[in-house]
């Protein structure tokens, strides 16, 4: 008797299936995705791609967030992402959306402290960055390094000024361990202190050298620093003061006025930069004991009275050409 051949029909049907599924997986995963314009995603620290594929969803970048899980788990190579925030292109596949959240092409934020900028406004630059969270007060004067910071959206700002913060210290203490036997600096505090005073007095880098020559100078021969801005230093915390220095203001007596005291301020009177920290720690060689503004942004300095007086008369006849007095 004949024997009766089976059907491989069945057969057939499930390997025609798996091959379905598994162009269904991979077609999908590695096909163009509906995102119709490019997109800033963010992913907040701790967030795992369960709650983030809704927010994928909800923001066109996929199809499904239950497919999307799927095929991450089996063709994705994990599921672990980044913090940060990352820019998603238009019709991005699932594969490559994975990919960035992955990665490490972070969209860079920064916040920028310019030179001299008194610890008052570091704290009102931080609270009107309406992205970082919580609340600071102005830090103690001279803590913060000058300089362009990364952040991230929701980052508290504590965690932005503490790295500031740590930025002058590092800074602060790779200097000072440079230090020329020409500074009069002895501890790292007054070398902070006096560079905030060569901050504050020259606007043009070549010089800062020379003003902090000028003013070590004075410090070793018991002078008068006489330095504008610690005058108006505790009148305003180092905003500018927006008017003339008053004579009333000239003869305060207190910690920081340093036509009423000899020697350095009881503290900084701005955030210093790094080269005037290093001019400080490094002044000019120099008999400089005066210096007075020469009409174009700079000083011209005088090592004798005599010669002082003489570069004010030209300084006044400038100011009066121009029609300032």
């Amino acid at each position: 008797m004949a024997r009766r051949r089976r059907s491989r029909l069945p057969l057939f049907a499930a390997v025609f299936v798996l091959l379905a599924a598994a162009a269904w997986l991979i077609g999908g995963w590695y096909s163009a995705g509906p995102l119709k314009e490019q997109i800033e995603f963010d992913v907040g620290e701790g967030e795992g791609l369960g709650a983030l594929a809704d927010d994928l969803q909800a923001q066109g970048a996929i199809g499904s967030a239950t497919v999307f899980k799927l095929r991450a788990r089996l063709l994705g190579g994990g599921t672990e992402v980044k913090a940060g925030s990352f820019l998603i292109p238009k019709r991005a596949s699932e594969a490559t959306v994975l990919e960035i959240l992955k990665g490490d092409k972070v969209i860079r934020r920064l916040i920028t402290i310019p030179e001299g900028m008194p610890s008052v406004l570091v704290a009102e630059r931080l609270a009107a960055n309406k992205d970082l969270t919580g609340t600071i007060s102005a830090p103690e004067e001279g803590s913060v390094l000058p300089d362009s910071y990364d952040w991230q959206k929701g980052e508290p700002r504590a965690a932005v000024l503490k790295r500031m913060q740590a930025a002058m210290d590092k800074a602060l203490a790779e200097l000072w361990a440079k230090r020329s036997p020409r500074t009069v600096a002895k501890t790292p505090q007054e070398a902070l202190i006096l560079a905030s005073i060569v901050e504050k007095e020259t606007g043009k880098p070549a010089e800062r050298r020379m003003v902090a020559g000028l003013y070590s100078n004075r410090v070793r021969k018991g002078m008068l620093l006489q330095a504008d801005p610690t005058i108006i230093y505790p009148i305003t915390k180092g905003k500018p003061l927006g008017r003339r220095i008053r004579q009333s203001e000239i003869q305060a007596v207190n910690g920081y006025n340093t036509y009423t005291m000899v020697g350095l301020p009881k503290g900084p009177i701005t955030n210093p930069g790094r080269d005037s920290i290093a001019a400080v720690l490094d002044p000019a060689e120099t008999e400089a004991l005066f210096m007075v503004a020469d009409g174009t942004g700079g000083h011209v300095f005088a090592d004798t009275l005599e010669q002082h007086n003489a570069n004010v008369s030209k300084w006044f006849a400038i100011r009066k050409a121009r029609g300032e007095l």
